[in-house]
């Protein structure tokens, strides 16, 4: 019976944005616009990073990784609903839309697990400056980004390999721009509780175990910063961790936003325009974040635009 009713559903159908006809070719351009910033800019951090010496540190080691990941994140939906827009095509298979959750959650796990890691690094860098190269070793700023690779790669399978147990009836409409879970869950005519008990235990320890580190770590930062109020300290410790922490900020509190706030309202528009936060807008405005509050970035960007009008 189940092999009946998943091969009844070979695609669903994404009804995308809330948005009127007559408004299509204006919210192309702007999320068109949106995705290339966010690709271009990126990818300027993670070359700048590789080019410029002085980047090669931990800190912008793990910054070249969270540029990759936003990439790769805003890449998983972005270009899929660009492409229903043009086309007005609504129809996505079975195999891409399952294919399309597994790396949605892998990248937003991996994104999760990063902000984590860059968080500690702030935390020695702030709080055990003198011990800062020994700890934050090449080893160990490896270990901790393939591991976080490992567990959020364990993270997306699982939740996918439940998904693909369940049967999908007639209803295969999904109200929404990119297939998510939780809107495949509630489209099921099998029984979810093991994928909510999953996403509840499994999937929330993952989401508070970083946000927990994170919390942990800037809890010491501002003690240590407090113990000895000088000013240039002070001023040093918001330059470093200032960008970070807005990231941060926007993250989670997208997150929040949509996933506790935006269910009490009983709107598909709104929980996809919210969705848009965090999945579009988040992944477009990092590289501005860090680029626009770091020095190093700043110099880096000079030197590379200097080298190439040089050999113009």
């Amino acid at each position: 019976m189940r092999r009946e009713n998943q091969s009844s559903v070979s695609q669903f159908l994404l009804l995308g944005l809330p948005i009127r006809p007559e408004q299509r070719g204006v919210v192309f351009a702007l999320f068109l616009g949106v995705y290339l910033t966010t690709v271009l800019g990126n990818l300027l951090i993670i070359l700048l990073i590789r080019l410029d010496s002085r980047l090669h540190t931990p800190m912008y080691f793990f910054l070249s990784h969270l540029a990759f990941t936003d990439v790769s994140f805003s890449s998983v939906t972005v270009p899929r609903m660009l492409t229903s827009m043009q086309t007005q095509d609504q129809s996505i298979l079975y195999a891409g839309c399952i294919s399309q959750i597994y790396f949605f959650i892998l990248f937003g796990c991996f994104d999760n697990f990063l902000l984590a890691v860059m968080a500690y690094d702030r935390y020695v860098a702030i709080c055990q400056p003198l011990h800062y190269t020994t700890v934050m070793r090449e080893e160990l700023c490896i270990s901790l980004v393939a591991g976080s690779w490992v567990f959020c790669c364990i993270h997306a399978l699982l939740h996918t390999l439940l998904l693909v147990q369940l049967s999908f009836c007639a209803d295969n409409t999904i109200p929404h721009f990119f297939c998510d879970l939780t809107v495949l869950l509630k489209l099921s005519c099998s029984d979810i509780s093991l994928n909510e008990l999953v996403i509840f235990t499994e999937g929330g320890t993952l989401f508070i175990l970083p946000l927990s580190s994170i919390l942990a770590s800037y809890i010491r930062i501002g003690t240590t910063i407090l113990r000895v109020p000088a000013t240039k300290r002070l001023l040093k410790a918001f330059s470093t961790c200032g960008s970070h922490l807005f990231v941060v900020s926007l993250y989670y509190g997208t997150l929040a936003f949509v996933y506790f706030f935006s269910s009490s309202w009983d709107s598909n528009s709104k929980d996809v325009i919210a969705s848009v936060m965090y999945t579009v807008v988040a992944p477009m405005l990092n590289p501005f974040i860090y680029s626009l509050r770091n020095r190093d970035i700043k110099q880096a960007l000079e030197i590379f635009v200097n080298r190439a009008n040089f050999l113009k």
